[in-house]
């Protein structure tokens, strides 16, 4: 019998408001905001982040020393609309991941605003699957496969902690899950799309094309190769490994340029 959960936990979207009404510097005379998408819920207060730098409360290690509007504060602590103690932070990081959902984003880019995304759908599957599988990971963990998910850079720390778990593959910064949770997660098609293949794989796609075609500019062979390159490339790392794979096979004297050097035209030797 399937069971319907909420998309957002009402806990949270209460701390997150509540936390915009406290800290919201009212001298700017702006509103705060609510704006609501399909899948995630974005709140915008004004005023800069006003005790330190949200990661600082990610693991609930921090409380604040003052608050911008401190008779306010005390007045929705006397209500119970905040937490006296200033873990709401870490309890809204802490109760997405027991719903296996992505984490709170804080973007503080524009420096009169802090805005924070809350997020009510998955963007990684592995993700979350992986969660309901570990459930003895640790918060840090947590925290890292989360920036994982959203290929957001990885500090030396967690990227060491992770790769000796085995939770991830891929080199620097293009990190995914490795081929163990894969399997846990049923991920396997993601694990194949993003894996980095044998080049003897590349080079023998290159040299069957060139074998049935007779020759190939460089851009046909972009193209032949642009899908089955790993997804944990991007554009640029893609058109390298091109020309490293062709210089490859140029420098063992398996191909040779028929064309020119501005228009190439690659061709198998006999």
């Amino acid at each position: 019998m399937s069971q319907e959960v909420a998309k957002y936990d009402q806990k949270i979207v209460l701390e997150a408001l509540h936390n915009c009404i406290a800290h919201q510097d009212y001298s700017r005379n702006g509103r705060i905001l609510l704006i609501e998408f399909p899948e995630k819920l974005q709140l915008k207060n004004e005023g800069s982040f006003y005790e330190g730098k949200p990661e600082d409360y990610f693991m609930g290690n921090k409380t604040p020393y003052r608050y911008r509007n401190p008779f306010l504060a005390q007045a929705m602590v006397e209500l119970n609309m905040i937490d006296t103690m200033g873990y709401g932070i870490h309890e809204m990081h802490t109760g997405q991941a027991k719903r296996y959902l992505p984490l709170p984003d804080f973007d503080l880019s524009k420096g009169n605003q802090v805005s924070m995304t809350l997020y009510g759908g998955v963007v990684e599957p592995a993700y979350s699957q992986l969660l309901m599988q570990k459930t003895t990971l640790s918060f840090e963990d947590i925290l890292a496969l989360d920036r994982v998910q959203k290929k957001l850079p990885l500090p030396d720390n967690a990227i060491k902690s992770l790769r000796r778990q085995k939770l991830i593959e891929g080199r620097k910064p293009n990190f995914h899950v490795s081929a163990a949770v894969a399997k846990i997660t049923s991920n396997k098609e993601e694990y194949i799309r993003t894996r980095v293949q044998d080049d003897a794989f590349y080079i023998k796609l290159i040299t069957d094309y060139l074998n049935e075609f007779g020759e190939a500019s460089r851009d046909e062979l972009e193209k032949l190769l642009q899908n089955k390159l790993s997804d944990g490339l991007d554009a640029a790392q893609k058109r390298n490994k091109v020309s490293t794979l062709l210089s490859n096979l140029k420098k063992s004297e398996r191909i040779y340029n028929s064309g020119s050097r501005k228009v190439p035209r690659w061709t198998l030797k006999e």
